[in-house]
């Protein structure tokens, strides 16, 4: 019976953790910054490397090879050498019997600091020039010649604050002494290749001396594409200097405390429409808070550029992103990339518009959605834009004027019960913005018995990829998918892999797998007619048919005739994204190989005398392309709103002199089922992807941006109370903050 169950239902799926201790191995401790900004002036270990059961303490002078962690720009060291640059910034490792041996250890450890100002607001940076690199502008049209011809002009701030990942295993890794030096290293990475090229560069070894092996995350959510890389080399710097296997696994608060977040923005914008609506310029200067190290900034700054007009056409346009360096941990990958704190702006200065104007923001919206044809501020022209039909539709089915007359009924009764709704539109572009990321491997092996392995760079986190593959590979092969395992990613079946993030793993590794499966079906095809006669050949349900005609051969005759034929039953197969470019020199070029519609209608309640409220529903209609898997999509999309809900409204990071305060998840708050709205999806009909693998189109990030609607629901039930008060865009809007809208509290 259990067989019938999966594993992972079971509770049998093995984590980093879960993997059965080797004899004699290692545990770690890091010894990291308690301050935000010094010079370490003394750093004394004897006495931790006296402690009871301690094998080794190492610093940075003890790196073989680099001592860098950085990959788009190398401003990271793994342990800091002369001084820190935030809270929790790793300076020695201690390797013991015990992990308990490691920590009080740890304890013994000696530093003295010369304190330097520490910097934590990225105006404030910008101001004194600490950029982690120069600023991006894209412009469109010319905007300073036609503000003159705007009939309404808003100008304003909006500012979004980080999040913490919280994904359900927290950061980890093993490692394994191999022969010649060799090290295996399981890591909880979405970015197995990275972690192998840092790591190797680190020791200073080949990258073919590391072999890094991942078979699922406990999730990701982009904390894991990066940030993962530290953990699995003080692993491999353990079995280094050692000998011996080596285990870090962070616990809940030390987690959350050293490692990267999403980007809080703070960004000034102006909009100007002319009188019927229509959206006729916008700028703005979006401050990233990077924090102490590049990290992803970069990458992350760019992404916001590309989606601060969403899912509007705004014929002029000039915005400017700066990567603002501060003294806090390095902010990192976070669903969404960076196009959330965007399209928040954009909604921010229409939301003000509205407000300024008289013009409802759904009329607004509406007015300005992209059509094809249309030129986002990047150069690209819209091709398949499906903003219109699915705004229309969500508007349809959620029978959105009935909703809008019953919540200003509502309100006129209820004193202070306010209802609110807004809609959400999004435009989110689906590949790297780094075009030679935009490549995927896969090995595909038959085996004389017909079961078939399939191994790519993907990483299973929870997103449902290795079903998907699984899917992809049973539908090329025309076999039954419980013929087929997906085995787990390993840098030495495929290497080079781009990491696990940028709604691209089955787009990018479903297409190796196709590519692959069809080299063999080829293959076997050319046999068929070799022995059979020549004629058309296909493969039906496990069964040959030649010119139509149904054959005895069926897929296990058929693999076994191939296998005693010595034909090829192995196929390996690149995939590069066709038809993508960028030229980083002029911004402009077409970094996307399609974008994603979709449109949300949220329903809020507010307690007016409390600051409380609740999300009441949602209605999405979700542009999915040809989906893989109904059920795996319909999670991405709940999944994805329920966290954009979270960031917009419960999720706050507070800080007191550059130390997180929010370091539990009793005082950091994410949104749990009850909290959780009713989600009603529909996936939009008739959007067949010519640009993806079988149709289908990358779901795991755009979702997240339908919680921006929350907001402004929220905005909508509050201006219904307080109508004579100006409105500040801030996010998180968490009932404290709402409350102090609410009422004028000292």
């Amino acid at each position: 019976m259990n067989d019938l169950i999966p594993p992972h239902t079971r509770g049998e799926s093995v984590f980093v953790d879960d993997i059965p201790e080797p004899n004699n191995m290692l545990q770690v401790a890091v010894f990291v910054s308690d301050i935000p900004h010094g010079k370490i002036k003394s750093l004394d270990i004897s006495k931790a490397e006296k402690g009871k059961g301690v094998i080794r303490v190492i610093t940075a002078k003890d790196i073989p090879g680099e001592n860098q962690l950085g990959r788009i720009i190398q401003d990271e060291e793994l342990l800091a050498k002369e001084k820190v640059d935030f809270i929790g910034q790793p300076i020695a490792v201690i390797y013991a019997e015990t992990k308990e041996q490691a920590n009080k250890a740890r304890n013994l450890i000696t530093i003295e600091y010369e304190e330097l100002q520490a910097i934590f607001d990225p105006r404030e940076a910008a101001k004194k020039g600490s950029l982690i690199a120069p600023s991006r502008t894209f412009t469109l049209g010319d905007v300073d010649s036609i503000w003159d011809s705007c009939e309404t002009i808003v100008e304003g701030r909006a500012d979004s604050g980080g999040q913490e990942h919280v994904y359900m295993e927290t950061q980890g890794s093993l490692a394994i002494p191999r022969e010649e030096g060799r090290v295996l290293l399981y890591s909880s990475t979405q970015n197995p290749s990275t972690v192998q090229s840092t790591v190797a560069s680190i020791l200073g070894f080949d990258m073919n001396k590391i072999e890094v092996d991942v078979t699922r995350l406990g999730g990701g959510f982009g904390g894991k594409e990066d940030q993962a890389t530290a953990w699995a080399a003080f692993c491999a710097l353990g079995v280094f200097y050692t000998g011996r296997p080596v285990k870090l696994v962070l616990d809940r608060n030390e987690d959350i405390t050293i490692t990267g977040k999403r980007h809080p923005y703070s960004t000034d914008y102006k909009l100007g429409l002319n009188e019927e609506g229509k959206i006729l310029a916008f700028s703005a200067d979006c401050y990233q808070n990077s924090g102490a190290a590049a990290d992803l900034s970069t990458a992350v700054l760019g992404r916001t550029l590309f989606h601060l007009t969403n899912a509007y056409f705004i014929p002029n346009v000039q915005v400017t992103a700066y990567p603002c360096r501060t003294n806090l941990v390095p902010y990192t990958a976070f669903r969404g990339f960076g196009a959330p704190q965007g399209m928040y702006v954009i909604e921010c200065a229409l939301s003000h518009a509205a407000d300024e104007s008289g013009i409802p923001i759904s009329v607004l919206q509406k007015k300005n959605l992209l059509v094809d044809g249309d030129q986002f501020p990047y150069g690209m022209h819209v091709e398949n834009a499906h903003a219109k039909r699915s705004f229309s539709k969500v508007v349809e089915d959620s029978e959105y004027e009935k909703l809008m007359t019953e919540k200003e009924e509502f309100n006129a009764k209820s004193k202070f019960m306010k209802k609110g709704i807004s809609v959400m539109p999004i435009c989110f572009g689906i590949s790297f913005t780094s075009i030679f990321m935009n490549q995927a491997g896969a090995l595909v092996n038959v085996y004389y018995d017909g079961s078939v392995n399939v191994s790519t760079g993907s990483v299973e986190m929870g997103q449902g990829v290795n079903m998907k593959i699984k899917t992809i590979a049973a539908r090329s092969l025309s076999i039954d998918p419980k013929r087929i395992r997906v085995e787990s990613t390993n840098t030495s079946r495929v290497i080079n892999t781009s990491p696990s993030s940028a709604s691209s793993g089955a787009d990018l590794n479903g297409k190796a797998t196709e590519f692959a499966c069809l080299k063999i079906i080829e293959r076997l095809k050319d046999l068929v007619r070799e022995k059979l006669g020549k004629g058309t050949v296909s493969l039906e349900d496990e069964t040959v048919y030649l010119d139509g005609v149904k054959t005895e051969l069926v897929w296990e005759k058929l693999i076994w005739l191939a296998y005693t034929n010595r034909v090829n039953l192995a196929a390996q197969a690149l995939y590069a994204t066709p038809g993508i470019h960028f030229d980083n020199e002029k911004e402009k070029g077409k970094p996307f190989a399609y974008h994603v519609f979709g449109s949300a209608v949220t329903e809020v309640s507010v307690d007016c005398l409390r600051g409380t409220y609740t999300i009441d529903k949602v209605h999405v209609v979700h542009d999915a392309g040809r989906s893989l898997n109904y059920l795996i999509d319909l999670g991405q999309v709940e999944g994805g709103l329920v966290q954009g809900i979270g960031w917009m409204t419960l999720e706050e990071l507070q800080y007191i002199d550059g130390k997180l305060i929010s370091d539990a998840l009793a005082t950091y708050k994410v949104p749990d089922v009850h909290f959780a709205p009713e989600i009603k999806t529909t996936f939009l009909e008739d959007t067949e992807n010519p640009h993806a693998v079988l149709q289908s189109k990358g779901i795991g990030e755009p979702p997240f941006m339908y919680g921006i609607g929350a907001y402004f629901a929220l905005k909508d039930a509050a201006q219904a109370f307080r109508a004579d008060k100006e409105w500040e865009y801030i996010a998180p809007l968490t009932p404290e903050r709402l409350l102090l809208f609410l009422h004028d509290l000292e």
